[in-house]
């Protein structure tokens, strides 16, 4: 019952294998990047060359994948997880994703006898090696009972929003829908105090510490006065999650003036050439402006 599967070690399940461990947890990894797995075995994790593996050696596997298609390849894929996990199994899938394709997975999983929890995540990378993040999850009562815990373990806030999937998936769209506007409208405000001559520095510690201050205005524009822009999470992540916002609202004929806005933002950004910088390079579309270059050795 302490063995758990994790698939992608990326920015947030590096985090999430790292607080599972420092729960008592033997935490089997893969990776689909050489070398990386390998590198998890140093802090006492078990590393495997597939998803398929990981899967035969645990009852309950978390995905930690970047979309929809990829988890695809994880379960259904060559030396994929599906066919390898053992009936009364638990996939709990951690992607940002259509809610439609969560409740059609969950089905598929169910008729393989395998649990399926609807839990995309929130955070950031240091809340989850923290262990503060957000799970908003969706499942079955049995595939709670199978795999709370583990849930429990990983975050530091599991909300429970329904007793099968999609619920899970539609709070985060809703939450990315946020996200996305308030990174947008943090590098409007931050490239218009450049356009205007206001120093960099002296503009965040206000806004910080004013009624205009946002989560991701603190965060992100932190990382435009540092000059860095590696990626935590990438232009194009937003590009994804924006798209799927608008396709759920399409398809109930919503309007989202706003969300429409920033998700051409981050397209602009993205065809610009910014695609795999932090998101915050959103704010490199804005012209005429000096950005902050970061200190200097």
């Amino acid at each position: 019952m302490n063995t758990v599967g994790l698939i992608g070690l990326g920015a947030m399940g590096a985090g999430i294998a790292h607080t599972l461990r420092s729960h008592g947890y033997e935490v089997h990894v893969c990776d689909v990047r050489p070398g990386v797995a390998d590198a998890f075995v140093t802090q006492g994790g078990v590393a495997h060359a597939n998803p398929a593996d990981v899967a035969a050696a645990c009852a309950v596997v978390v995905s930690v994948v970047v979309n929809a298609a990829q988890t695809e390849a994880v379960l259904f894929g060559e030396h994929g997880a599906a066919a390898a996990m053992k009936p009364g199994s638990t996939f709990v899938m951690c992607s940002t994703v259509d809610p439609n394709w969560s409740v059609a997975l969950e089905q598929r999983l169910n008729d393989a006898g395998i649990h399926y929890i609807d839990a995309p995540i929130s955070g950031g990378a240091a809340k989850a090696a923290s262990g503060q993040m957000t799970v908003m999850s969706a499942a079955k009562p049995e595939a709670y009972a199978a795999a709370g815990a583990v849930l429990d373990a990983m975050a530091g806030k599991v909300y429970r929003l329904g007793d099968s999937a999609g619920a899970g998936s539609k709070v985060k769209i809703i939450n990315q829908l946020l996200a996305g506007v308030h990174i947008a409208a943090a590098a409007e405000a931050m490239a218009l105090g450049l356009r205007e001559g206001v120093d960099a520095a002296a503009l965040y510690e206000v806004i910080t510490n004013s009624a205009g201050n946002s989560w991701m205005f603190e965060n992100r524009m932190a990382h435009v006065l540092a000059a860095d822009y590696t990626p935590l999470s990438a232009v194009d992540i937003f590009v994804k999650d924006l798209g799927l916002v608008l396709d759920t609202a399409r398809a109930s004929k919503f309007p989202l003036p706003l969300a429409s806005t920033a998700h051409q933002m981050f397209m602009q950004a993205s065809t610009t050439g910014f695609a795999k910088e932090d998101d915050s390079a959103v704010i490199k579309i804005f012209p005429g402006i000096e950005l902050p270059k970061g200190k200097t050795a």
